[in-house]
């Protein structure tokens, strides 16, 4: 387990543990989230925790080129009953998204500190929303 102050650089995402946890930390500025996403690290923590950083391998990525629809699942999506827009409600998304019940788990990893620096990332154009 790497502990990294705010001045030090991640460990290679390649010591991140079986689970995918890579380091414990504090400092969650918009400039270390960047640095992280770069490298493929993530924050993921209960508010009563340190700031946890992960870098699971393999990582699930999906390319909506690739995206197939099943043929039952067609019909539904042509009945046009969804509007999809980008970028227009980042904060209610964030706000929303902290306020899921998770399974089995207490609280929320969406902190107060979460919320500031994403909206933050979001005014820099680096963060973004799809709204369903």
């Amino acid at each position: 387990m790497y502990f990294i102050q705010p001045d030090e650089n991640f460990p290679p995402v390649t010591y991140a543990d079986e689970e995918g946890l890579l380091a414990v930390g504090r400092d969650l500025s918009p400039t270390r989230l960047k640095e992280a996403y770069d490298q493929g690290i993530f924050p993921w923590y209960n508010e009563d925790q340190p700031v946890l950083w992960w870098s699971p391998d393999p990582r699930m990525v999906l390319f909506p080129e690739n995206l197939k629809i099943s043929k039952s699942m067609r019909p539904y999506l042509n009945q046009n009953k969804f509007q999809v827009t980008f970028n227009q409600e980042f904060e209610m998304i964030i706000e929303n998204c902290g306020k899921v019940d998770r399974k089995g788990q207490d609280g929320t990893w969406i902190t107060p500190e979460i919320k500031e620096n994403y909206l933050q990332l979001h005014h820099e154009g680096i963060a973004h929303s799809v709204e369903v």
